[in-house]
Formats: C-alpha cells, sequence, structure tokens
C-alpha cells in the first residue's frame, strides 16, 4: 500500500478522518500498475507516456472522490516540501516526494526496500547527497515536515521527531 494511503487510514484511526475506501483503491490501483509495467515505460515512446497518463488519470479521480488530495499526498509530500523550503532548488519535487515516500514507509514498517528498487529502475536515487541535499538539511526536513500542514495527521505525528530517531531512520534506508 502507498504511504499516503498509509498516513489516511492512520488519521482515520487516530483522529476519525473520513476516509473512502473507493478513492484508496483506484489511488492504490494507480500505483500499483505503474510498478508492474514499470519495464515498459521508456522515453520517447507514445505507449509509455499513455501508461503513465492513465494512472495520473486515476490518482487524479481518486482525489476528486474523497474531495481533497489525501489519496495522493501524505508525508512524503510533507517531507518533500519541507525540503523545498529548507534547500530550493536542490531536487525537482517528484525527486523529493521519492525519498520521503521511502522514508515514510520505512516509518510505517513497510516494504520501502522494494519502492528503492522500483525507483531504481527509473535511474531515480533515493541518496539525499545526489541532489546535494545536506545530511543535516535533510534530517532537520524529516524531523520538522509535520509542521508543515499541522491539520493533516500522517505518521510524521505531532511533535519533532529527535534529531538521533531522524537520522536513524535516513541511514537504514540508505537516504543518507
Amino acid at each position: 500500500m502507498k504511504p499516503q494511503l498509509l498516513d489516511w487510514k492512520l488519521a482515520n484511526r487516530i483522529k476519525g478522518e473520513e476516509f473512502s475506501s473507493s478513492a484508496s483503491a483506484i489511488a492504490e490501483y494507480a500505483a500499483k500498475e505503474l510498478i508492474e509495467k514499470a519495464h515498459l515505460i521508456m522515453p520517447g515512446v507514445e505507449e509509455s507516456v499513455w501508461l503513465v497518463v492513465k494512472q495520473i488519470l486515476a490518482s487524479g479521480t481518486s482525489m476528486a472522490i474523497a474531495a481533497s488530495s489525501r489519496p495522493a499526498s501524505g508525508s512524503e509530500h510533507l517531507i518533500a516540501h519541507n525540503l523545498e523550503n529548507l534547500c530550493q532548488g536542490k531536487a525537482i519535487h517528484g525527486e523529493q516526494c521519492a525519498i520521503g515516500s521511502v522514508i515514510s514507509m520505512f516509518l510505517h514498517g513497510g516494504d520501502w526496500r522494494s519502492m528503492v528498487s522500483t525507483y531504481s529502475k527509473f535511474g531515480l536515487s533515493v541518496r539525499a547527497r545526489d541532489y546535494g541535499i545536506r545530511d543535516d538539511i535533510m534530517i532537520e526536513a524529516l524531523r520538522t515536515a509535520h509542521r508543515i500542514r499541522k491539520e493533516r495527521y500522517t505518521i510524521l505525528g505531532e511533535v519533532d521527531l529527535s534529531r538521533e530517531a531522524a537520522q536513524n531512520a535516513l541511514s537504514i534506508t540508505g537516504i543518507l
């Protein structure tokens, strides 16, 4: 399951936030389709573009059903937006979300290693240094990402992670 959907389910359990199983299923389908067909996605191939566009449309549909960006945006986006604030211009949004997805999945206790493997099929690194992001900035981005949207409950919780906990999680996942 995508980390943003795990965040949404967590918010439903902890905070009573409304959860749409239909929107969640569509968002999960879109992600699984891309992962399963990753080997078919190649630069400059029209069929590849269509495969990706169909899943973007499915993701948009899931957000329309939920009347929220929840199906496509959770802790990984909070981390990405915090990185954008702390080190402007170092990596593009999608790269930052990939990094955020890996650490979010790790925090959820999910299969973050398969995410790293899938990203590598596209030549996408999740090492912060590969984007010019210093270790101290990456640690701070993870520690304080929950502040970006205080109303959006995620696995990041409501208080700053300790520096040691953030560094440990980022090191284990290979982000640092």
